[in-house]
């Protein structure tokens, strides 16, 4: 991988359901999406519709510090997801789609 494109990587969790949600543990998950998205960490995220599990996509100066974000989800901390970590490489239009 190219110096260049080192700053287009981010840190992928993949979220399995294990356990129903509570209407009150959805609001402390979203509630820790939007202060991931008030620091800038936050790139995306939401539920699978043909999968029991969502994905959230997340800015971390490595898999350590993107492991901590999953861990501190109030999903995964709180026992209704496991979850899986990737790192993934971007492509966009700023880095011409990784040519």
């Amino acid at each position: 991988m190219s110096e260049k494109n080192k700053e287009y990587i981010r840190f992928v969790i993949l979220l399995t359901n294990v356990k129903p949600f509570t209407p009150e543990i959805i609001a402390k998950h979203v509630a820790y999406l939007k202060t991931l998205d008030e620091k800038g960490i936050f790139v995306a995220g939401g539920p699978f519709i043909d999968y029991k599990g969502g994905m959230v996509i997340v800015k971390a100066a490595d898999i350590e510090e993107a492991r901590a974000i999953a861990e501190n989800d109030p999903f995964v901390k709180n026992g209704y997801d496991t979850y899986e970590l990737r790192t993934w490489l971007s492509a966009c239009r700023e880095n011409n789609y990784l040519l």
